[in-house]
């Protein structure tokens, strides 16, 4: 089984600030950091690095051969990124010492995503495997119906969340991703309930409160494992990624949100985005105190 990922790829540029700037302030950085992110990178290494079998759909400038390089390095199958000329998108990430973080974003190539290259890719899929998606990038409703037509499960991360945009992806889904903010929103967008939805399995993420996933007309609550924050960037795209990871090996839902619940845990601990999302035994071995 593989995880088809039409994603985003970016350069992170992470400043840590003494506090988020406000409007109109002047603020000195105290350290800064270059890595691999973007939500959809951050996914197809989660996915990785949770021992899945991903195909990452996207496109990178000139300037962005070293993240194709990297995303290969941490075993994301890159033959359907596309070299483009526009620039490598980026984002300018700050991250005070509580760990909350405001981020500006570029999309660059992320948006020069054709037809032709997401065609080329879900062609080599099928009933076994799932395609996922994000807001960062275009083409995402080209890539789910011709998912669709081949069979495929389709799972969709609603961020970064546009009531509009999300209302047209979600009805496709076979899994959808959101928090507690876009899930109000989507209701309000689409005049119904989240569970009216035609989506079999809705998992809505709480941050420090867990997380709750609905199926049919039923809700299971998980908790969230105790962390030490140190930045909450690409956190719940680990947790998207590690679940996606499980389901594709064969977990049940549950036992999936577990070890995505442990992963994310672990992430928050650390400083950076994709380079330092936990592998799998990380995960495993971690021992969590929840008393």
């Amino acid at each position: 089984m593989t995880i088809f990922n039409l994603g985003s790829i970016n350069a992170d540029f992470t400043y840590q600030v003494p506090h988020l700037p406000q409007p109109g302030e002047t603020l000195a950085a105290t350290g800064l950091t270059r890595g691999l992110g973007g939500k959809g990178a951050n996914m197809s290494v989660a996915c990785a690095r949770a021992a899945g079998r991903v195909f990452h759909i996207g496109a990178v400038g000139q300037d962005g051969k070293w993240a194709v390089e990297r995303l290969l390095e941490y075993g994301v199958d890159t033959r359907h990124i596309t070299i483009t000329d526009e620039p490598t998108g980026h984002a300018i990430i700050s991250v005070d010492p509580q760990g909350e973080n405001s981020i500006l974003i570029l999309s660059g190539a992320n948006h020069a995503i054709t037809e032709q290259m997401i065609g080329s890719a879900i062609c080599e899929g099928g009933p076994q495997d799932w395609l996922l998606m994000q807001n960062e990038t275009n083409g995402l409703e080209t890539a789910a119906t011709l998912a669709k037509q081949v069979g495929m499960r389709v799972a969709y991360a609603a961020a970064p969340f546009v009531a509009a945009d999300a209302a047209k992806i979600a009805p496709m889904a076979d899994l959808l991703v959101l928090n507690e903010i876009e899930a109000q929103q989507l209701e309000t967008e689409m005049n119904t309930r989240l569970t009216d939805l035609p989506v079999a399995d809705i998992i809505v993420t709480k941050g420090s409160k867990g997380c709750t996933w609905h199926h049919n007309n039923s809700r299971i609550d998980f908790a969230s494992y105790p962390a030490q924050v140190v930045d909450t960037t690409g956190a719940g795209d680990t947790f998207t990624g590690y679940v996606l990871a499980g389901l594709d090996r064969g977990l049940a839902i549950p036992q999936a949100i577990d070890l995505a619940q442990r992963a994310a845990a672990l992430m928050v601990g650390r400083l950076g985005t994709a380079d330092v999302i936990p592998d799998l035994k990380d995960v495993q071995d971690a021992q969590f105190d929840r008393d």
